[in-house]
């Protein structure tokens, strides 16, 4: 008997049956053999260990990838959940994955982890890794892995939600073993563990079982596995650089923006300078939209309670609206986690014809959504937030044009913030969702075929699509690397039918119209968040709430000095004169610290010539002597927004 395995390369090649995936990597080559880590068959992750079970397409997973680095970070969290139960007799642990970029693994030792805890842990680690312990694989059914993990309840609780009723291995559950140490896990895993060259344990913090505050409180313990000790230190450095840039110290800095406890947790207060720099965003949004044929709408913070059980968002997202209010008596109105159903209502507001469509509607909507204390994180997670909402009506047939104009029009509007790296998730329909499967179906096809056409790289994200429809999700690369999720696009065939939503066609028929939900930024707080940790807060001229610090040597170059601001102001530009009694080397600074774009200083020989120094962001030299005109016209195109 042979197996005949199908190659991403397309070649087909046949093995002896119960071949594994080592011995296919193996037989490719050194190379591939040592870098690989599991290997994926029929579209299943397997250890390399295990026999291949048949014909189908296989693929070899190496460390270095994003799958890669998966596995070895889910073996180094087996090793770290090993090595916590080793130095503290009678602890529990409950799950323990791999996540970006790291892992983690949640325990209950009876107390708060402490650094010296880490650094016993890490050391323990390390003695599991140089032990070269192999990571075997079992099948039981559901009593023998009770019986195994009788000790360990949240692993109990795990296995008794096991369904039964799935079918052939529905009650069966797989476990791994690293000699005495066993933990239920599906895999795959590393051979051994001396695979796992470069592995640190970062930080622990308190984490509840299962994310619900009404569990019992684990102390969770973060680490990161890379394939190289040269790619751990390079992930530290950027964590070091991620440091220095992060939105909420770089706001207060800047005097951006802030967060008072007074106002309670995700929600902010803009400062002038970070209202401006709003400002500038929200005007470029506008106008876009515009250029580009949109309509601007605009809708209440607040709805009774019946329009959002008829769009489905209280049986879909009731977790995470705000409670009701009961006004009038006997009306319950909810604050707005969407602007979706206003713009339903003003399409369904009078009769439309198919000459309408696409009915491109656009909304800067604030929107309010409860959530959890434990993932509010500054502007990035807020409770309150802005987005810049389209909702986009057309008919079936127009779809596909539609769909990939959003698509040129969203990595337009990225690039002229500066972003030039572009990735997307394409999710598919989940297990709880509204409308019919085959227009799930037909509305995939069209999101697969918009992003192919855009030559967009993407993977598929399985079951991950909204209640109403599947959705693309276009991520960028910032300064230092990371990847942020910011746009999105979803078609929706649920709410027009939600809404009773029709058009005439050109035969005078009544068609139901398919709608899309588009946030291009995604909030305005987040996209603010995100620049100003891709900008470090340097931003560039035309967001630069300050564009210019004219710098007066001295008291008696204030008066020339506030000429030269009205000059600038002339020209549309931001500027400020620094008067303050203080050197010029401290208000150059000053200037430098708040991340200005340019200095112009002013002195005697400025005053006779009508000129200044001028100091651009990231030169060491200032230029002296440079007439006021052309300094203007110079610091214009610097500042000058991208349309």
């Amino acid at each position: 008997m042979a197996v005949q395995l199908t190659f991403p390369d397309g070649s087909v090649r046949d093995f002896a049956d119960g071949i594994t995936g080592a011995e296919v990597a193996a037989g490719i080559g050194p190379r591939l053999a040592k870098a690989a880590v599991a290997v994926r068959w029929n579209g299943e992750l397997f250890d390399l260990g295990r026999p291949i079970p048949g014909d189908g397409p296989l693929e070899v997973i190496t460390d270095s990838t994003e799958e890669g680095r998966h596995v070895l970070r889910h073996s180094a969290a087996h090793v770290m959940a090993q090595a916590v139960l080793d130095l503290y007799p009678g602890s529990t642990f409950a799950i323990g994955p791999p996540i970006t970029d790291g892992f983690y693994y949640d325990f209950d030792i009876g107390r708060p982890f402490h650094p010296e805890d880490l650094e016993r842990i890490e050391v323990r680690m390390a003695e599991i890794i140089a032990e070269d312990q192999p990571f075997v694989r079992e099948v039981l059914d559901k009593e023998e892995a009770l019986e195994v993990f009788a000790d360990q309840p949240f692993k109990t609780e795990i296995i008794e939600g096991v369904d039964e009723s799935e079918g052939a291995g529905g009650s069966e559950v797989s476990i791994y073993r690293n000699l005495d140490f066993v933990d239920l896990c599906r895999g795959p895993h590393v051979p051994s563990t001396k695979r796992l060259k470069a592995v640190k344990l970062m930080r622990s913090a308190g984490a509840y079982w299962r994310g619900d505050e009404h569990n019992p409180q684990l102390q969770r313990i973060y680490g990161t596995a890379w394939e190289s000790q040269k790619d751990l230190e390079a992930y530290l450095h950027r964590l070091e650089e991620a440091e220095k840039r992060d939105h909420r110290k770089l706001g207060q800095e800047l005097e951006l923006y802030s967060f008072p406890p007074e106002l309670g947790s995700g929600l902010a207060v803009w400062h002038p300078k970070g209202g401006l720099l709003r400002k500038l965003i929200e005007d470029y949004s506008r106008r876009t939209h515009l250029a580009f044929e949109y309509e601007i709408v605009a809708s209440p913070h607040v709805a009774k309670a019946d329009l959002w059980n008829t769009s489905g968002h209280l049986d879909f997202y009731a977790e995470g609206m705000y409670p009701g209010m009961v006004l009038d008596e006997t009306t319950e109105y909810r604050m707005k986690p969407m602007n979706c159903p206003f713009h339903i209502l003003i399409f369904g507001s009078r009769g439309r014809s198919y000459r309408e469509l696409p009915l491109r509607l656009y909304e800067l909507g604030t929107v309010y959504r409860y959530e959890r204390s434990g993932v509010v994180h500054g502007l990035l997670r807020a409770r309150g937030f802005t987005q810049d909402d389209s909702h986009i009506f057309a008919r079936e047939s127009q779809i596909g044009d539609e769909l990939q104009n959003l698509l040129d029009f969203t990595l337009m509007v990225l690039r002229d913030f500066g972003f030039e790296e572009f990735e997307a998730d394409l999710s598919t329909r989940p297990d709880k969702y509204v409308g019919q499967p085959e227009l799930w179906d037909k509305a995939e096809a069209a999101l697969e075929e918009a992003l192919v056409k855009a030559e967009l790289p993407f993977e598929v994200a399985e079951g991950e699509g909204a209640f109403y429809g599947p959705k693309i999700d276009v991520h960028v690369r910032d300064a230092i690397g990371r990847r942020w999720q910011l746009s999105t696009l979803q078609v929706d065939f649920a709410q027009p039918e939600n809404f009773d939503l029709v058009y005439a066609t050109d035969a005078n028929t009544r068609e139901r119209p398919v709608m899309i939900h588009r946030a291009l930024m995604g909030s305005i707080e987040r996209f603010v968040g995100i620049l100003v940790e891709h900008y470090a807060g340097a931003f560039p001229g035309w967001l630069a709430p300050v564009q210019a610090t004219i710098v007066p040597v001295a008291d008696r170059h204030n008066d020339y000095a506030y000429s030269v601001r009205d000059r600038c102001a002339e020209a549309g530009l931001r500027v400020e004169v620094d008067d303050h009694d203080d050197t010029v080397g401290e208000k150059i600074r000053r200037a430098i610290t708040h991340k200005h774009p340019a200095v112009l200083v002013v002195g005697d020989k400025d005053v006779e010539g009508h000129s200044v120094g001028l100091r651009l962001r990231g030169d060491d030299h200032e230029r002296r002597g440079v007439p006021i005109g052309e300094a203007v016209d110079e610091l214009a195109a610097l500042c000058a927004p991208p349309r």
